[in-house]
């Protein structure tokens, strides 16, 4: 991934946190020369000798499971909020940009069996299970409901890199900066917002 060095975030629990909390990702593989791409929550988890992992599972009749193999490459991509910042706010002319949040993971797979397909399939409904009303135990499941997890191939992905970028106008002065964010306040869209927010807290370190 491009990162020019005044966007690189290279703080190792702000990353973890954003991976935990922006999980529903797209895994990227590759075979042959043909690329896949699924959407799908890729949970960050450790393994007992605190290997950092990639925990996840796809439909067995996605095509993408041809490239499951033991020891392939697969890429996880990860967005939070961005948004359009167009260079009329600035007092300065300028070209239009876009500031954003992203993590890119790279790393190798690893099949899961039948108990680790289970286990890993758990985990990712005890973490959202766990703020509902009446949360549902995969334990109480009964035979024929669990006999869906055979429709599914569950893997880990072993952590080789992970680089993520943090571009929220970090090379505008004080006054450009505050009419991004004020701009984007206006604008008042969910992103726009979270955008305005992160620039806001970061400027303030």
């Amino acid at each position: 991934m491009y990162i020019p060095e005044i966007y690189k975030n290279e703080n190792p629990e702000e990353i973890r946190s954003f991976l935990k909390e922006n999980a529903f990702g797209i895994l990227v593989t590759n075979l042959d020369g043909k690329s896949c791409a699924t959407h799908i929550p890729l949970e960050l988890s450790k393994r007992p000798d605190g290997t950092e992992i990639i925990h996840a599972h796809i439909s067995k009749m996605n095509e993408q499971v041809a490239h499951l193999k033991n020891g392939a490459e697969a890429l996880c991509i990860f967005n939070g909020p961005h948004s359009y910042i167009s260079a009329s706010w600035y007092d300065f002319e300028e070209v239009s940009t876009w500031n954003y949040t992203a993590v890119q993971v790279r790393g190798n797979v690893r099949l899961l069996d039948k108990e680790g397909t289970y286990k890993s399939i758990k985990a990712l409904m005890d973490k959202y299970e766990a703020p509902q009303k009446n949360p549902i135990d995969m334990d109480a499941l009964s035979e024929k409901t669990l006999r869906q997890i055979n429709g599914v191939v569950a893997f880990e992905i072993e952590i080789t890199s992970i680089e993520a970028v943090k571009k929220m106008s970090q090379n505008r002065n004080d006054k450009n900066h505050a009419a991004v964010v004020s701009s984007l306040r206006e604008n008042g869209t969910p992103n726009d917002k979270a955008v305005a927010d992160e620039m806001e807290c970061l400027r303030n370190k």
